[in-house]
């Protein structure tokens, strides 16, 4: 039995920089938990194809939706952790396991289930509404959601996803009360929005900015701590006197926990390098999304500060059926 033992350990050193010399030998998967038209999809997509571009393997994104975002996030969690099959997750990775807290229930997954990787993007989340409601700006949208309690109706990308916690964090500094509507994701609750299906949004500026510049949709304030830069003419909440409304959509790449450290030296040493790819760089412009790359260290202490913060956001919004 020694003899077997000790032969399996062997196998086991030789095994890891077997895996570094070989990876990847066959097509990557990057999964974006929601449906197409979201960030995840809108930086997963050009993410992608900068980096199979160093990996020299085909690198496919898969959309897997559900459950505010619970059920591909899952899934990437409890997969095999060999590096081709990978997470373009967006802040709600942090939200998601604090709401199953709130209902006492078998979380979904758990954060310490995944590394990270890379951080790509970290946008402000902007309000929008359609260009032709009668708000001009937020202290219009707030005196009349005073007026009318739970009947103004705003999109999210899924109950206690990053759409719904940002407009409520904006909800409960405003003492107002409105009626959430979820759907899958960013992009069908945009279309919901243009549809007139709803009366507002929280999305991150990519999905909506072409919309803006159109005309279509107006844009009443950001939830960052400085203005958007591709809108430099609209407030933060901050400035409107709105101190505690901070959120931002930020998308990141992850791996199973479990993954080989040579598999995710690879990945991040691929992942620096593409967002140095300049058709990457003009992709992420054109949606008005600046990079904002930090390297595994550095995403994991920023992943931590912001995960922080929106427990104590997911407490004071407290249950949403």
């Amino acid at each position: 039995m020694l003899r077997i033992l000790s032969a399996l350990a062997l196998l086991g050193l030789v095994a890891a920089p077997a895996v570094a010399q070989t990876y990847p030998d066959r097509p990557i998967t990057f999964v974006a938990p929601f449906p197409p038209g979201g960030v995840a999809d809108q930086v997963g997509r050009p993410l992608g194809s900068a980096m199979e571009k160093l990996l020299k393997q085909p690198i496919v994104l898969r959309n897997q939706p559900g459950a505010g975002g619970a059920v591909g996030m899952a899934a990437v969690a409890q997969s095999r952790p060999d590096g081709y099959t990978l997470l373009v997750a967006l802040s709600s990775i942090s939200i998601i396991p604090e709401a199953d807290k709130l209902f006492a229930r078998q979380p979904a997954y758990t954060m310490d289930q995944l590394a990270p990787v890379a951080l790509i993007s970290a946008d402000p989340t902007v309000m929008v509404v359609k260009a032709d409601s009668p708000w001009k700006t937020v202290k219009d949208f707030v005196e009349d959601a005073k007026k009318r309690p739970g009947q103004i109706a705003y999109a999210s990308s899924g109950v206690y996803g990053t759409l719904h916690v940002a407009m409520e964090m904006f909800a409960v500094a405003a003492d107002i009360k409105l009626r959430h509507v979820p759907f899958s994701g960013g992009g069908p609750a945009v279309t919901a929005l243009l549809g007139n299906n709803v009366q507002a949004l929280a999305s991150g500026p990519g999905p909506v900015l072409a919309q803006i510049k159109a005309g279509t949709l107006r844009p009443l304030a950001g939830w960052g701590d400085k203005r958007i830069p591709a809108l430099p003419d609209v407030p933060t909440f901050k400035e409107l006197g709105y101190n505690d409304v901070e959120f931002y959509i930020w998308a990141g790449l992850f791996a199973p926990k479990a993954t080989p450290a040579p598999v995710i030296s690879t990945l991040r040493e691929a992942a620096k390098k593409a967002v140095d790819d300049p058709e990457f760089k003009t992709t992420m412009g054109n949606l008005g999304s600046p990079i904002s790359y930090l390297d595994a260290p550095e995403f994991q202490k920023f992943w931590d500060t912001d995960a922080a913060r929106l427990a104590t956001a997911v407490k004071k919004i407290g249950k949403v059926e």
